[in-house]
């Protein structure tokens, strides 16, 4: 549940990164940035207690799992495109999760 409130404070962040605003203090106290930060709050709160109930090697690999995750969120709220390269690196995360298991 950590990995995916923090992708989806991710792509709050992004997209309040992508509009221009009339006045700094505006682009960083908006909704988006408000809501992205508060998020990655609740994900760090989340990891926190999901430490004490696994073993800590497991926390890195389960944090690995924002990378996937953010690649297909992007792909729907940004319309980006999941290129050979975002394709191929996510792979590699998941095949070292794999090994790392084994």
């Amino acid at each position: 549940m950590s990995v995916l409130v923090a992708s989806f404070s991710q792509i709050l962040l992004k997209k309040s990164a992508g509009k221009t605003y009339s006045s700094v203090i505006r682009e960083y106290l908006n909704p988006f940035v408000i809501t992205g930060y508060g998020l990655m709050l609740v994900s760090t709160v989340l990891t926190v207690a999901a430490y004490k109930g696994i073993e800590l090697k497991n926390g890195a690999v389960i944090e690995a799992l924002g990378f996937p995750v953010v690649m297909v969120l992007s792909r729907f709220f940004f319309g980006e495109r999941i290129t050979k390269k975002k394709l191929l690196g996510n792979s590699l995360i998941l095949i070292g999760m794999i090994v790392f298991y084994l």
